[in-house]
């Protein structure tokens, strides 16, 4: 590719995440309770508010249905405010647009929100979980090996993890991006193309990968073993991890003894979840169990490997320049 049409490709990659995180912003818009520029003030007692954005699943889920953080955050001055996303990218865009100070995602999304521009601080992550997203292809499939699946139509959530696990999964198998037809869709769209026959193959995470596996019977080509960590990130702002180290040790502590609690109680966390989710029990404990338990401080070999996404976005021109996954640290 010449020059002048890698240019015009990576200013066209630009005005889509552009796009993308205008569209994000009316959802966040519409989703959100409250808005502004870090903790918010609430009553006269000049209270501190912190706005949680959390998704369906994962710890910050179990911890809200748990119940406990609110007491916890009291006790150091700050009231909670829940807001729910549908995925990574939305959060993070909330976030960008100061409607939410603290929230958590996959390894992907900041990636494509830090290019985008959000001022996102990593606080802490979870231990490797690679088995907790995977790629499916339907019971009766003629797709029994990566050869497969070039001319092949797959659907995944764009900007999220396994957006990551694709590329590395094609990429350990010799089979280039562009031999297979990417289809964007969210979770709920994706299964049901993925039902009908009008993608071929599905690249999804937990609780979606086993409600859709134990539902159709769909077979597991291949899950993030060996190809990606799979870390669960938590985030805030800039300006709120500044200025509000209390309330983020608080929440940070409170994830790691929930944490503990669910590893050893995990059909218990299924029940717990199961109403919340609208997800049966069972497929919520084999999900449970693909998955690793704790809070790990971020350090310098969790940049490097989020670094090494960035620059495999970049290199797909996924994104339209060059990060520093570093900058998105609060020192």
């Amino acid at each position: 590719m010449n020059t002048g049409a890698r240019t015009q490709k990576r200013g066209l990659a630009r005005a889509a995440i552009v796009m993308l995180l205008a569209a994000m912003t009316v959802i966040s818009a519409c989703s959100t309770n409250n808005a502004g520029n870090g903790a918010t003030e609430s009553g006269g007692d000049k209270a501190k508010t912190v706005r949680i954005g959390y998704q369906k699943y994962a710890s910050v889920n179990i911890l809200k249905e748990r119940g406990g953080l609110e007491e916890k955050l009291k006790e150091a001055g700050y009231g909670v405010e829940w807001t729910e996303f549908p995925g990574g990218p939305q959060l993070l865009e909330a976030l960008n647009v100061g409607s939410i100070d603290f929230g958590h995602t996959g390894e992907a999304p900041p990636i494509f929100a830090q290019a985008a521009g959000a001022p996102l601080a990593y606080l802490a992550h979870s231990p490797e979980s690679p088995k907790a997203e995977s790629i499916l292809v339907p019971e009766n499939s003629t797709i029994q090996s990566s050869a497969d699946l070039k001319g092949k139509k797959i659907a995944l959530n764009k900007g999220s993890n396994v957006h990551y696990l694709l590329v590395k999964y094609l990429e350990r198998e010799g089979i280039a991006y562009s031999d297979v037809e990417v289809v964007y869709l969210p979770p709920a769209d994706a299964r049901a193309a993925f039902e009908s026959g009008n993608v071929d193959a599905w690249v999804i995470w937990e609780p979606f990968y086993s409600v859709a596996q134990l539902a159709t019977k769909a077979r597991v080509l291949a899950d993030g073993e060996g190809l990606v960590k799979n870390y669960e990130f938590y985030l805030a702002s800039k300006d709120f991890a500044k200025s509000n180290t209390k309330a983020i040790d608080v929440i940070l502590e409170q994830l790691e003894e929930t944490d503990k609690w669910a590893k050893d109680n995990q059909p218990e966390v299924a029940k717990l979840l199961s109403p919340a989710l609208g997800i049966d029990p069972a497929p919520l404990e084999q999900a449970l169990a693909h998955r690793a338990w704790g809070v790990i401080r971020v350090s310098d070999e969790t940049l490097k490997a989020q670094q090494s996404i960035a620059d495999t976005f970049l290199k797909l021109e996924l994104i339209p320049e060059a990060i520093n996954v570093s900058d998105a640290v609060v020192k």
